[in-house]
């Protein structure tokens, strides 16, 4: 979807009358106009998740691609990642493949909503299967790391497999919330509280939001990955993520409770029905 200011270049049609395959610069351009607020965003999710799914966006609408083909796309290559960690052996290497499909995968999943934005909007069922793969992926790749941890990491304490036990559980109860948020949030015919921010006070302080966010970043969580071949590295660097990320949650709990009992409060009730009015 294009902005309202920047009219999109009309298609010229080629000598047999069928319309020109959009290009990439063009395509980058209009996605370039029509992007979300960054405001609040995680830091990797804004300097380079969001980039980087522009760039793949911009190529899958010169490919033709679908917005549900780029969804399956992002699938595979999480789905790869979550079977590499869990199976492959142990090596240096492994952390850099993995690594990469995460990364691969989560550009793709900020594609698929761009290049909807830009084939003119999405559908329900393309936000349905969006979430469904983003359900499916917060928790079992966690999961695969207590099974890949288990078979490969030799020295590895037995209690320590109950941190990406307690992280699957924590990250899937957050996505959880985020997505009742909006929904209950859509009821109530108001924006998240973070829109209603003014212009000057977002400059200010959502940079410093983005970074304090860096723990909730599922794109963080893609690079510690990296660590993966060491497995004391990655230990250490992973509890220490799922250490934070446990803590923002239940802070995060508490003021979204607020703000929801908030809603409900301001929310208007629905008129009485008229007198004769079937029930």
């Amino acid at each position: 979807m294009t902005s309202p200011h920047v009219a999109p270049k009309p298609a010229r049609p080629a000598p047999d009358g069928v319309p020109d395959r959009p290009t990439y610069r063009d395509s980058l351009r209009r996605l370039q106009a029509a992007q979300k607020s960054a405001q609040g965003a995680p830091i990797y999710s804004r300097f380079v998740n969001r980039p980087l799914g522009r760039r793949l966006a911009a190529v899958a609408h010169v490919l033709g691609m679908t917005p549900n083909q780029v969804t399956a796309s992002s699938a595979v290559a999480t789905g790869a990642a979550v079977v590499a960690v869990a199976v492959l052996p142990s090596a240096w290497w492994k952390g850099l493949l993995v690594a990469a499909l995460l990364v691969l995968g989560y550009a793709l999943d900020a594609a698929d909503g761009q290049l909807a934005r830009l084939r003119g909007g999405g559908s329900l069922a393309g936000e349905w299967l969006d979430h469904v793969v983003d359900a499916a992926k917060t928790a079992s790749l966690h999961l695969a790391v207590a099974v890949g941890a288990y078979r490969t990491f030799d020295a590895l304490a037995e209690g320590w497999l109950l941190v990406p036990l307690v992280f699957s559980a924590v990250a899937s109860t957050w996505f959880f919330t985020i997505i009742l948020n909006d929904h209950l949030r859509r009821l109530a015919g108001t924006r998240d509280v973070q829109a209603t921010v003014s212009a000057g006070e977002a400059r200010q302080h959502s940079a410093l939001r983005s970074l304090a966010s860096a723990p909730v970043d599922y794109g963080v969580l893609c690079v510690v990955f990296v660590l993966l071949g060491w497995p004391l590295l990655f230990t250490w660097a992973y509890g220490l993520l799922a250490l934070a990320f446990a803590a923002i949650t239940a802070a995060s709990m508490v003021a979204w409770f607020r703000q929801v009992d908030a809603l409900g409060k301001t929310r208007k009730p629905p008129a009485p029905a008229s007198p004769g009015a079937p029930a």
